[in-house]
């Protein structure tokens, strides 16, 4: 077993493999490791096993159980194991087993957390923009849950290509190239690049909706954009460019790098090898001019992947772009982070890529809409906020706070911490939530210094640094390393059994593509050291137990500070 298995791995592995011996059930289903309790008074992990085996074994549950700890020789990390309700095995680690493991993740960077994607690629697709559009509070969600999942597997070893797949192409590139030839303003452009391309956009729109013969003329130029039209084409790759641009400076604001922009255009060249492929394998047939997928017998509606016009569905890109993807990189997995609405496209195209022998394992993480208190953002009603405009807002709402709380810190510094505090606010608020859930966005939430947010985590790591260079100014001399962690107040042990469980919400989050798994643990976390700092004495306490619950202390801080950075929140040394 590798260096910094957890507990739980070598517990699990254990408890399957000594009943297994001892009852003879090999060949068993039944899961027999162990699992976290809920309540630490039933000590540190529980095995169900017993309730399970009951009917293999024709024994009662507290009989197994009881006859497995008669019979068990205990490994040498367990203090004690008991029986509690009606069959449930109870396991308390020891004390100086747990000491120990504290401090032989001290040496890891990984924090104990396996690295079960080493020599793997996942490919994450997320944020996705369109181009010419800029980017609003409804893109928040694709962009910080796919880049903590994308922060998740990178950390677990997967070799991660973070894929922004922009929306590139289509019939409003026609209206675009009209529009802007006739209404663009060139100062205004230089000024805010995408605000005027989505100017120009919509007079174009609202004049073909006036005038017949405008439409005609967006088809004309599409149809020569499509043709490879040299002019038309110089301005097609002029407006991905000052939008990849004006999306880079939202992305640097909130930390996010992606490894690709391919847009739909890049895999236009495929698309007639797709429905070639789809017919050949009698897959697609015409109707009403249309090529279809017929998915009833999935359950599902058919599948347009070649409009009665000629022109591709986004089914047929979106297997293109699977059939790139494995050529080019041979994914273990392929994630896309979209929102709700899509569910049905996505279970549409997995199904007809698997048809297609497009085995990629593909995966959808699907999230619930953003919501103001009153109602869900919506264009339509005119309350979209551009993602610009809230970041803005979060940093000066973070920057009162900051110059109320340290009025005689340099105004830079307060800028910068305004911008940890509040960009990470906003992510926290996102990430915090089951991304399935609908979100409700308020300000009084995501700014809480009190309750389950950025700022409360971010305050509870600067205050261990504070602790930390007390303990220094005090001790200069001191080495920590020579001092053992010891494990005596029930404190201590709550929060070095907190420690320990770090890799479990690292997997957790990264193989359910739940951030929140890992927003929980910290959350935890923090309040379990907020009790043991309220609790025992830390630089009054004895030589020893000083040190040692400093070490207890920097753990705790990197573990933060590490979980933290998995979200793409920063983690400032002073609040």
């Amino acid at each position: 077993m590798r260096e910094f298995a957890t507990f739980e791995e070598r517990l699990s592995a254990w408890t399957t493999d000594t009943m297994k011996s001892f009852f003879g059930v090999e060949d068993t289903n039944v899961p027999l490791g162990v699992a976290p309790t809920n309540n630490d008074k039933f000590g540190d992990y529980q095995c169900n096993a017993a309730m399970e085996l009951s009917k293999v074994l024709k024994k009662a549950p507290r009989q197994i159980a009881q006859e497995f700890i008669d019979a068990a020789e205990l490994p040498n990390f367990v203090e004690k194991i008991d029986i509690a309700g009606p069959g449930f095995i109870n396991f308390t680690l020891s004390n100086i087993a747990l000491a120990e493991h504290i401090q032989s993740l001290e040496n890891d960077p990984h924090l104990g957390a396996e690295q079960v994607g080493r020599g793997k690629t996942v490919i994450i697709d997320y944020s996705s923009p369109n181009v010419a559009k800029p980017m609003h509070i409804g893109h928040i969600r694709s962009t910080v849950i796919g880049n903590a999942i994308d922060r998740l597997y990178r950390f677990l070893g997967y070799n991660v290509i973070a894929d922004n797949h922009l929306g590139d192409w289509g019939t409003q590139f026609g209206l675009m190239i009209v529009g802007f030839r006739s209404f663009v303003d060139e100062a205004a452009l230089a000024e805010a690049p995408i605000e005027e391309l989505e100017r120009v956009y919509v007079a174009s729109y609202n004049k073909s909706k006036e005038d017949p013969t405008w439409r005609d003329k967006a088809k004309a130029e599409l149809v020569k954009l499509q043709q490879g039209d040299a002019e038309n084409r110089a301005l097609w790759e002029r407006f991905i460019k000052l939008s990849i641009e004006e999306f880079n400076t939202i992305y640097d604001r909130l930390g996010v790098k992606f490894d690709l922009y391919r847009g739909e255009s890049f895999y236009n060249d495929r698309l007639p090898k797709i429905i070639q492929s789809l017919e050949e394998k009698g897959l697609a047939t015409e109707s009403d001019g249309a090529l279809i997928v017929d998915l009833e017998d999935e359950g599902m509606p058919v599948c347009i992947v070649r409009k009665s016009d000629g022109g591709y569905n986004y089914a047929t890109t979106d297997l293109a772009t699977v059939e790139a993807r494995l050529e080019e990189f041979s994914p273990e997995r392929i994630v896309y982070v979209t929102d709700e609405r899509q569910q049905l496209h996505f279970k549409q195209f997995f199904t007809i890529a698997e048809k297609l022998g497009l085995n990629a394992n593909l995966v959808h993480v699907w999230f619930g809409l953003m919501r103001l208190p009153e109602a869900t953002f919506s264009t339509r009603e005119g309350n979209v906020i551009k993602l610009a405009a809230l970041l803005d807002e979060a940093e000066a709402r973070s920057l009162e706070m900051v110059r109320s709380s340290s009025p005689d810190m340099p105004a830079e510094q307060q800028k910068d911490l305004a911008k940890a505090i509040g960009i990470g606010a906003i992510k926290y608020t996102d990430l915090s939530q089951n991304p399935q859930s609908l979100v409700t966005f308020t300000w009084e939430k995501a700014l809480n210094m009190e309750g389950n947010s950025a700022p409360y985590l971010q305050y509870a790591y600067a205050r261990i640094s504070s602790v930390y260079d007390k303990f220094h100014a005090q001790y200069p001399d001191t080495e920590l390393n020579q001092y053992s962690i010891i494990i005596e107040h029930k404190i201590e042990r709550r929060l070095a059994v907190k420690l320990s469980h770090f890799s479990a919400a690292v997997h957790g989050a990264a193989e359910n593509h739940r951030p929140n798994i890992m927003a929980d643990y910290l959350y935890d976390l923090a309040q379990i050291y907020s009790s043991f700092y309220q609790n025992v004495p830390f630089l009054k306490a004895e030589q020893g137990v000083r040190e040692s619950r400093i070490r207890l202390c920097r753990s705790t801080a990197a573990t933060l500070k590490q979980g933290l950075d998995l979200l793409g929140i920063e983690t400032p040394e002073r609040i």
